[in-house]
């Protein structure tokens, strides 16, 4: 094995152990031998194309291009970037669908994550990318040291992110990038010849042989690679570190074990079974309200599309945060001049991280600090962006939030009219391979009712009461919210209110009901002076179903949690609200465009944000955001640079080539001449006369008679050129054509190897090399010098 070979093996093996580092952070571990194969084929790749040999540039070219054609073709298909369009438009756009998609689980989700297409795209590309820099510096640029950087990157970013111990995780990344360095450093030395060291064992010479022990700097460079990562993992025990440190673990301010600091719920519903579990049920929230309801749920967030693996909130647009928020989509006058106006004065916990604003639905202010976004077709209010990685959240925030206290009547409910089909469509899709237990079920429970009202109440009793469907509550069952997990818990009929409210919304979904999953919190207990604390205890999932007219209506099927509304309860007449607050005027309060309206009454606020297309709102027009050109455009443009690399030889040939030709001068003419020979295999000997290079050429290129008659003129106008007395007349007609000639019976010899080679990586193109070396050799002898003459300035 050669040692550039025996390098690709370890750069590889370097990268896949440190890789290893990543696997804390999801839940699954089979993108781990995705990315091992695609490092394999592109390791592969850049192996082959050393060997060849293709220039540095065109190996990374190569290297880049098989990557991303097999990223495409192994992702392109997946997630919602199956839905990107036609074949060809999914080639361009899947994969930038489904990094929008990473980008968006990754910060959604708790640590272990699940693995999304788009968490699972990341890490894949992610290794790759590390992959490509350790092959690119340990083997192309044989600076292994320098190779540690990218690992180490590598390293930190999951170390930094997982937490618990790692030790081991830190001893396969340190021993991979000490193996490598150990191949270098034995490729080095091999380059010397022979190496002496200690000798082997036993043996009366004093020199280290091939076939006996290793050489005295092998076993040296061994014992302290070892020394150096046992030093390493027992220096993270002893010496003090906060949070941790690169090996991991949880200080005080971790948040992940019931004595941490901070709550950290980037996504409520994956931190909803561990609070609901949690053994310190410390208070989150406090508030205060004028709403004489006991009911009044805080939402955080609404979970609209399910794709078989998860419930999750669809990408939509984000505005500014309007003075007035507008109008809940779906909600009709009547039913909002029936409501009553609240506020609710809302103080966070010092310890509560949270992007989403708790609130009660609908919203129609919000008075907070800081920067925030709203994104209405949920009605959440979400912390922006802040720099550094460094997010908005509701940590110690005080605000007030003004609501309507909506009462519908079963009657209204009862009488709503169908929403329109693209919005049905939107809000009723369910994945392909639901299991058809869960529609049967669903028509079984509701057989008989006559309107989806109706069918709503059958459904949550059916779960909410034990007498009907025989359900549990239990915490302690193992979450989970793909179709699998609604399929067992209809089986086994336990679970926890994630359970309940998925399932109830997927049933709801089979039957054309649309309908989306909130995330938030119960009312929470009362206090003494009249305020109300919520705990972590609190958290809790229920269904919403959408009528039109009365807009998203909650439902609660979870037994034993919350309160059931008034109006699922249509034996019991609807409280009539006292004193109703009065309500601002529609033109007061900017609605947004409600599922029965058109467009026009888009606020003029989201207008000047161009905030005002209907795929941002559940409206019954067409969700058409138009053919994404900048995506394709984009796409199209690195595609047709990765491809021009390996013909950017070829171009600067033929620019060299014309060049030398159009001034008609013999020396010019030589030399492409011999370039041309050299592109075939026929190396240059510049201690030859022209006539007996020349008969080399012919010789060597095994070229025709015609061809080999232009190769002797063009000598023989060289040798004039040389040798001819000054004044001599000097006549070169036809010597461009006799070079094109004679380039032409080299290329017609040659086999179709050959010629391939000669036309698409020509040889001769090393000397563009020699001129950028010759041309940095000057720069750095004149930048020498100015630097030299400096102290003898200063002493002048």
């Amino acid at each position: 094995m050669s040692g550039r070979t025996r390098l690709t093996l370890f750069a590889l093996l370097a990268t896949l152990l440190t890789a290893l580092s990543l696997a804390p952070l999801v839940a699954s571990q089979a993108w781990l031998l995705q990315a091992g194969w695609l490092l394999a084929v592109q390791s592969g790749v850049g192996a082959l194309c050393r060997r060849v040999p293709l220039a540095r540039m065109l190996t990374i070219g190569a290297q880049l291009l098989v990557s991303l054609v097999l990223l495409v073709l192994l992702f392109a298909g997946e997630g919602r970037a199956a839905e990107a369009g036609a074949p060809g438009a999914q080639l361009f756009t899947g994969l930038g669908i489904l990094y929008q998609e990473g980008l968006a689980d990754v910060g959604e989700y708790a640590i272990p994550a699940p693995q999304t297409d788009g968490i699972r795209l990341l890490l894949v590309s992610g290794v790759l990318l590390i992959g490509l820099l350790v092959d690119l510096l340990a083997v192309t640029f044989r600076t292994a040291a320098a190779a540690g950087l990218p690992l180490l990157a590598l390293y930190s970013v999951a170390a930094g992110l997982s937490g618990g111990n790692a030790w081991l995780l830190f001893v396969l990344a340190g021993s991979g990038y000490l193996l490598l360095l150990l191949a270098e450093s034995r490729d080095r030395l091999a380059q010397w010849g022979r190496v002496f060291g200690g000798g082997a064992r036993g043996s009366s010479g004093g020199s280290g042989t091939a076939g006996g022990a290793a050489l005295a700097p092998v076993r040296t460079g061994r014992r302290i690679g070892a020394v150096a990562v046992l030093v390493a993992v027992g220096a993270a025990y002893v010496l003090p570190t906060p949070e941790g440190g690169l090996l991991g673990g949880n200080g005080e301010g971790g948040g992940n074990g019931p004595g941490g600091g901070t709550i950290s719920a980037v996504n409520p519903l994956v931190a909803l079974q561990s609070s609901l579990n949690a053994q310190d049920n410390r208070v989150v929230l406090r508030y205060r309200t004028d709403n004489r309801q006991a009911d009044q749920y805080l939402r955080i967030v609404s979970l609209d599309e399910f794709d078989g693996v998860e419930w999750k909130s669809s990408g939509r647009s984000l505005t500014e945060v309007p003075d007035r928020l507008p109008q809940a989509p779906g909600l009709s006058s009547q039913v909002r001049l029936n409501g009553t106006e609240v506020r609710t004065s809302v103080s966070a916990a010092e310890d509560y991280v949270q992007r989403y604003v708790p609130m009660p639905y609908p919203a129609t202010g919000v008075e907070i600090g800081g920067r925030w976004r709203f994104e209405r077709v949920g009605m959440t209010v979400i912390g922006d962006d802040l720099g550094k990685g460094k997010r908005q959240t509701v940590q110690g925030a005080q605000y007030t939030v003004s609501s309507l206290q909506l009462r519908p009547t079963a009657q209204q409910l009862s009488a709503a009219p169908k929403a329109s089909a693209a919005f049905r469509e939107e809000f009723t899709r369910l994945p392909e391979d639901l299991p058809p237990v869960v529609a049967d079920t669903a028509r079984q429970v509701t057989r008989g009712a006559k309107d989806d009202y109706a069918k709503a109440l059958k459904l949550q009793d059916w779960f909410a009461v034990k007498s009907n469907g025989g359900f549990t509550y239990n915490t302690k069952t193992a979450s989970g919210s793909g179709s699998q997990a609604i399929v067992r818990f209809l089986k086994d009929k336990e679970g926890f209110c994630v359970h309940f409210s998925f399932s109830m919304a997927a049933m709801a979904r089979s039957l054309g009901i649309p309908a989306r999953v909130a995330v938030g919190f119960t009312p929470g207990s009362s206090l003494s002076d009249g305020s109300m604390q919520v705990t972590m205890k609190d958290a809790h999932a229920w269904p919403e179903l959408y009528f039109e007219g009365v807009g998203w209506t909650r439902f609660e099927p979870t037994p034993t949690r919350g309160t059931a509304p008034d109006y699922t309860r249509p034996e019991t007449p609807a409280a009539q609200p006292s004193a109703p607050a009065p309500l601002p005027s529609q033109s007061a309060s900017a609605p947004a465009p409600a599922p029965s309206r058109s467009d026009d009454a888009c606020p003029p606020e989201l207008k000047r944000l161009g905030d005002c297309d209907t795929a941002a709102a559940p409206s019954g027009g067409e969700s058409d955001e138009g053919f994404p050109w900048g995506t394709v455009l984009g796409f199209t443009a690195l595609g047709a640079l990765v491809l021009a690399v390996p013909f950017l030889p070829v171009l600067w040939r033929g620019r060299v080539r014309a060049r030398r030709l159009a001034g008609g001068e013999p020396l010019a003419a030589w030399r492409e001449l011999g370039d041309a020979a050299w592109d075939v295999g026929i190396r240059p000997d510049e201690a030859l006369s022209p006539r007996r290079a020349a008969m080399r050429i012919v010789e060597l290129g095994g070229v025709e008679a015609n061809a080999a008659e232009a190769v002797h003129r063009v000598a023989g106008a060289v040798e004039r050129a040389l040798y001819a007395p000054p004044g001599a007349a000097r006549s070169y007609e036809g010597l461009a054509a006799d070079v094109l000639t004679a380039r032409a019976g080299l290329l017609s010899a040659a086999t179709r190897a050959g010629r391939l080679r000669a036309l698409l990586l020509p040889r001769s193109a090393t000397r563009l090399a020699w001129a950028l070396a010759s041309r940095w050799s000057v720069l750095s002898h004149h930048t020498s010098a100015l630097v030299s003459r400096i102290p003898r300035l200063k002493r002048s």
